[in-house]
């Protein structure tokens, strides 16, 4: 992982004049464990989805490592997220939604496989990887979820 930085940042939904964000200063060091928590309607995912770039940012910055990355589109940021509703591929195996990022990164099949089942090995998930999702109970999608985010080795 690296380090997270948010200098000034600000997000103002547009037809609203409170900023869902607003001038957001915060420095997450390498290998730091955030967890953001506050009442609906505080900014906790307007923030996130700055990170990814999934939100612009009508002023500030956002920075991963010493890259500024306001301006860089969302799948050049290295970021990997898991969503409250799991994001899963119904028709993809457990293994398949694993390896799903690898293979669209051009990842050989030998050393994506390697990665899917050394994850799968950790989260518990080894013999659940034949399944589909709607095999699963909510507890072991989610894991898959998290799997399909560590499995990249993403920078964030």
């Amino acid at each position: 992982m690296t380090e997270v930085r948010y200098l000034e940042a600000t997000r103002i939904y547009p037809g609203t004049e409170t900023p869902a964000v607003d001038s957001l200063s915060l420095d997450i060091p390498d290998g730091e464990l955030l967890v953001l928590v506050g009442p609906s309607g505080s900014g906790k995912s307007t923030a996130l989805r700055m990170l990814a770039g999934l939100e612009p940012l009508d002023a500030g910055s956002v920075f991963i490592g010493e890259r500024d990355v306001t301006s860089v589109r969302p799948r050049d940021r290295d970021i990997a997220m898991v969503f409250q509703n799991y994001a899963l591929y119904p028709q993809l195996s457990v293994a398949e939604n694993m390896g799903f990022a690898l293979k669209q990164h051009g990842v050989p099949k030998d050393d994506r496989t390697a990665r899917v089942h050394e994850t799968a090995r950790i989260l518990d998930l080894e013999p659940l990887l034949d399944r589909k999702p709607r095999q699963l109970s909510g507890g072991q999608r989610q894991r898959v979820a998290m799997d399909r985010a560590i499995v990249r080795e993403p920078a964030v």
